[in-house]
């Protein structure tokens, strides 16, 4: 906890992450980008974009921490830059976008169970994690805690983070699957709804016995991160090593769009998140573009995702990834 407490600190507070949108200018004239999607990695996305304004290049970059939800329609709909989403789009979606969309892998985290009861050192198994999201418990002493109301928070925008996150509870229960199911939006259960990854840490800081789940690096005190069962049955807690253990099971594919909703190993809900571009017509901003993202590609950017609670990726994906962005046109 300590080190996601001292991580947003380092990158600034919620407060600024939520922010309409970060914008961060240069001075030497090296373009200016838009950008919009999804919540999950705002924090490290304008700690890179702030430190790119300061480049000899000079990129500025304005980023909207909207939703993958909205990214995807933002992106699609022509009027940003680059989009950004915590899910590949799928063939339908990449069918409407006219210029062709290539997918970059771009950082990768944790989902937690995040919740604020501190009399509670709170593990789940898999079978309590479908039932307290299932509404069929309701008080905390029914999860070896003290008697107390259990309130559910979960996103009302249209989220990435929603959609890896019922990923692994449609993996894990059937009733589940076969139930709410999985997506960026669904009919959840129970519960009451926040925007943003931003609004569900709020709002579970202000109610307390509360639980919902958000991007590892959004709990900070008063909430603690739940541990949780992997496949293999092990409980472990998210932190640097159980994020990178489970990320190793995910093979992404020729796409670089892979995932893995339920690994053997290590800390059980962990995703990649993209940075979406279009394949060709970018004329003007092809070049802010690549030096953008190379950045945020470089060891010097990648190095401090650890800081403020994501994983670094992989010298392979960084490779694939770097090699994705010279296709851009």
């Amino acid at each position: 906890m300590a080190r996601r407490i001292l991580a947003l600190a380092a990158a600034g507070s919620l407060s600024a992450i939520s922010l309409t949108a970060c914008s961060f200018g240069g001075s030497s004239g090296g373009g200016t980008l838009t950008g919009a999607g999804a919540s999950f990695p705002a924090a490290i996305y304008n700690r890179w974009f702030q430190q790119l304004s300061q480049k000899p290049e000079g990129v500025k970059v304005a980023y909207q921490s909207v939703g993958s939800g909205a990214g995807v329609r933002q992106f699609t709909g022509g009027t940003v830059d680059f989009g950004a989403s915590d899910v590949p789009m799928k063939p339908e979606e990449i069918a409407k976008v006219s210029q062709g969309v290539v997918q970059v892998p771009m950082t990768a985290g944790a989902i937690a169970v995040a919740y604020n009861n501190k009399d509670c050192d709170l593990k789940l198994n898999q079978q309590q994690l479908a039932d307290v999201f299932l509404g069929k418990i309701t008080n905390w002493k029914d999860l070896g805690c003290g008697d107390k109301k259990l309130t559910i928070v979960h996103r009302s925008d249209g989220s990435g983070t929603t959609a890896n996150f019922t990923a692994h509870l449609a993996a894990i229960s059937p009733d589940w699957a076969d139930g709410p199911s999985q997506g960026k939006t669904i009919n959840w259960p129970t519960g009451v709804g926040a925007k943003g990854n931003e609004g569900v840490a709020a709002q579970l800081g202000q109610v307390e016995g509360s639980l919902g789940y958000v991007e590892v690096a959004y709990v900070k005190d008063p909430l603690q991160a739940a541990a949780l069962t992997n496949a293999s049955g092990e409980v472990v807690k998210p932190t640097a090593e159980t994020e990178s253990q489970a990320l190793a099971s995910i093979d992404l594919g020729p796409e670089l769009t892979g995932s893995n909703p339920n690994p053997a190993k290590g800390y059980p809900i962990v995703t990649f998140t993209w940075i979406l571009l279009y394949k060709e017509g970018n004329g003007d901003k092809l070049k802010p573009l690549q030096t953008a993202f190379e950045y945020t590609l470089s060891p010097e950017a990648q190095q401090q995702a650890p800081e403020i609670g994501y994983v670094t990726l992989p010298e392979e994906v960084v490779t694939k990834a770097k090699a994705a962005l010279q296709t851009i046109q």
